[in-house]
Parts: C-alpha cells; structure tokens; sequence
C-alpha cells in the first residue's frame, strides 16, 4: 500500500472528455454502480463541435474548480479532446490527464477520493480493468 505524502493532494474534481456522449454515458454507470457523482463532469465533442467549441465547453466546465484539483480522463490518446486539453496544459495549467478512459480508472479515483491514504494509479487501474474473460474462464483455478 502507498501512502499519500503530507504535500500531496488528492485531484477533488474529475472531467471526463470524449468524442460523442461516451463521457456522459460513463458518468451514468458508474453513478449507477456508485450512486450521485457531483464532483464528476462529463465534457463531449459532438459531431457539431469544432475545437474552439470542446475548448469553451472544457473551460465553462471547470470555470469555478482550483485547476490544481482537476484530472482529466480523456477517451482516446491524439483525439481532439485530450489535444485540446494537452495544449492547455503546456500553455502552463496544472491539468493532470490521462488518455485511455474506462470503468476501472474512474473507480479507481472515487476509491482514492473515500480512502485519502492512497496514491492513485489511473494507469495501472485502467490496464488491470482490461481483461479476456474467457481465457480467465479457462485457467485451472
């Protein structure tokens, strides 16, 4: 187990990005899963959407969050949504982003959110959340 060092801070808002309503959809599940998330924002690029657009849509999104506790989960590495994200943070904001969203990353923050003795790990929640069920069904346990 790790623990959180006395400096460090859990994010306290969570954005998810994505092309289509795949963000809205995943907030649905894991409220479904979780109950009400109020501290979960979903931001979508519609086909309608141009980057000036996500961009607004982002920024209102997260208008009245500190930006040093924001992370961002973010569909798909090179899309649109987390290019327009990633050009935020060189342009210097304390965004921390992470490309790749599932279930498992987003349990694994709201997991950290309840038990602050943690240090998260989005990425390996994510990885561990992919699995081929039918050779786990095959392996003699």
């Amino acid at each position: 187990m790790f623990f959180v060092k006395e400096d460090e801070k859990m994010a306290k808002e969570l954005i998810l990005i994505s092309h289509g309503k795949l963000a809205e959809e995943a907030k649905k599940g894991i409220e479904l899963i979780m109950g009400p998330q109020d501290n979960i924002q979903a931001v979508c690029m519609l086909p309608e959407d141009g980057v000036s657009d996500f961009q607004k849509k982002f920024e209102d999104a997260t208008a009245d969050f500190s930006v040093d506790d924001i992370v961002v989960f973010a569909d798909l590495m090179g899309g649109t949504p987390a290019n327009t994200v990633s050009r935020l943070i060189k342009a210097g904001l304390n965004i921390k982003l992470y490309a790749g969203l599932n279930m498992a990353m987003i349990m694994e923050w709201l997991n950290c959110q309840m038990v602050d003795d943690r240090v998260p790990d989005y990425v390996k929640a994510g990885k561990d959340g992919v699995v081929d069920v039918n050779a786990f069904l095959n392996t003699d346990n």
